[in-house]
């Protein structure tokens, strides 16, 4: 059986990328259940009690408006992008890309101590 994911490791990779996924979905108005179920379709698996933390904190930071629509069955909060929260998406979007590169280069590269380490298999000729 393979080793676990340190929950606490899971949960800090997630919760930025879910902020960024969130503010790339936001470009267009949307209301919160709307967003988790867009966030769910992108295997994003959360609870509305999870995401509504975060548009507050976004909308309290500048990052994010809003606006209730009261016309239909039921009242609604739409969430959007300020200004701010579009130059906030483009430089968590160049971030996560940065690190995603890097990612994918260490990894897919072998570490330069393995190319250089002896081993243990003596060589031709030796005693």
């Amino acid at each position: 059986m393979p080793p676990s994911v340190d929950p606490k490791f899971a949960a800090e990779l997630r919760r930025g990328v879910v902020q960024l996924v969130a503010l790339h979905f936001l470009d267009t108005p949307r209301y919160g259940y709307e967003l988790v179920r867009l966030l769910s379709a992108a295997d994003f698996k959360l609870e509305e009690g999870t995401l509504y933390p975060i548009l507050r904190r976004m909308e309290k930071a500048g990052v994010l408006t809003s606006r209730w629509d009261t016309e239909g069955k039921r009242p609604r909060k739409y969430y959007e992008l300020s200004d701010e929260g579009r130059a906030t998406k483009a430089a968590m979007l160049a971030a996560w890309n940065t690190a995603r590169d890097a990612t994918d280069r260490a990894l897919g590269q072998p570490m330069e101590d393995d190319e250089q380490r002896p081993t243990d298999t003596p060589s031709e000729g030796a005693p």
